[in-house]
């Protein structure tokens, strides 16, 4: 059963039944629904290629895993943006399509070449770090993009990302409220956009409660693991001093710095205060609980499917996107009488 068989069983032409199968308002409702009734009847339904031929839409979005390092299905923030965008993006009537960025940019393609080959309608980019230059080169083109967490300039492009500086505002503002003034900092040493920007508002927000910055109670992990954030706690106890409380940039950073302290006798929070930032589910069965700030997944996700479909319908202009976090009190920063508000 093709098109052709179609036309001849309702006596029309094969035009008038691309016309139908692509919505053109230019066929009287009798002949639409002769040609409908006849593919119902027949069980015809038209190949995507066709359709797409036919509307220069695939209805395709891309999904793109930028960066050699640390963007993936292991992360638990990105697996929930992904799956918040999937839905809102599957409502509005689209498909995804994952893009690999293992063997395809070894043989010198680029991601700019594959959204054309595939004609996607629109791309979602998520960073982590190291993002492949080719990245930028799909930015600028006229294909519509959604950034997370990574700056895009393109005239078809918007980005959406947590505000970073409220983020660390809120954590050392809950540090300093509950009578910590030596406040120490675990980041990353190959730092992205998002982590440049937590380390420089963790910074700002002590100059704001005229805190002390001490560079030797700002360490870096290797990596975003608990492992990373266990060795780079580890420096941090080589200090001839130590902070009261420390920020982890992330929640795994900061459960392997619990470990650490623990290790050497520490006790968490009454000798050190620990907080993170993500609001993983782990957070909530740590000993203690983690307190930490929450990047609002679902809503990030949903406002990148709405966003994307703007872009793609040429209804939204480039911009960036912030979305407030919030901070989420448990037991680690020493405010245990608000544990039972929370769990």
């Amino acid at each position: 059963m093709n098109i052709k068989t179609i036309a001849s069983l309702a006596g029309v032409s094969v035009a008038t039944v691309s016309k139908i199968i692509n919505n053109y308002p230019d066929i009287s409702e009798e002949t639409r629904q002769r040609v409908l009734k006849i593919m119902e009847e027949t069980g015809y339904r038209p190949s995507s290629s066709a359709k797409t031929l036919a509307t220069k839409k695939s209805s395709l979005v891309g999904v793109v895993f930028a960066g050699k390092l640390n963007v993936d299905f292991s992360h638990p923030f990105f697996v929930q943006v992904i799956n918040a965008f999937k839905k809102q993006i599957g409502l509005l009537g689209y498909d995804l399509l994952f893009f690999s960025n293992e063997k395809f940019l070894d043989q010198g393609e680029d991601y700019l070449a594959r959204s054309k080959y595939f004609q996607v309608d629109g791309c979602i980019i998520i960073a982590g770090d190291e993002v492949e230059s080719s990245i930028f080169d799909l930015d600028a083109s006229p294909i519509p993009c959604i950034g997370i967490d990574i700056e895009l300039t393109g005239q078809s492009s918007c980005y959406i990302m947590s505000d970073n500086d409220k983020i660390s505002t809120k954590v050392v503002e809950q540090f300093y409220m509950n009578g910590y003034r030596e406040v120490g900092f675990i980041g990353l040493e190959r730092a992205s956009l998002v982590m440049q920007q937590r380390e420089m508002a963790f910074k700002r927000s002590l100059n704001q409660f005229s805190l002390d910055e001490k560079p030797e109670w700002v360490v870096y992990s290797k990596d975003y693991a608990a492992a990373d954030g266990y060795e780079a706690a580890k420096k941090m106890l080589a200090c001839k001093t130590l902070p009261r409380a420390v920020f982890a940039a992330t929640d795994l950073l900061a459960f392997g710095a619990i470990r650490a302290f623990k290790e050497v006798g520490l006790r968490i929070p009454e000798d050190i205060a620990v907080a993170g930032c993500d609001d993983i589910e782990a957070c909530r069965y740590t000993d203690p609980p983690l307190t930490t700030v929450k990047q609002d997944t679902d809503k990030i996700g949903r406002l990148a499917a709405m966003i994307l479909f703007d872009l793609m319908n040429k209804q939204m202009d480039n911009r960036c996107i912030k979305v407030e976090p919030e901070l989420v009190v448990r037991q680690s920063c020493g405010t245990a009488m608000l544990l039972a508000q929370e769990i």
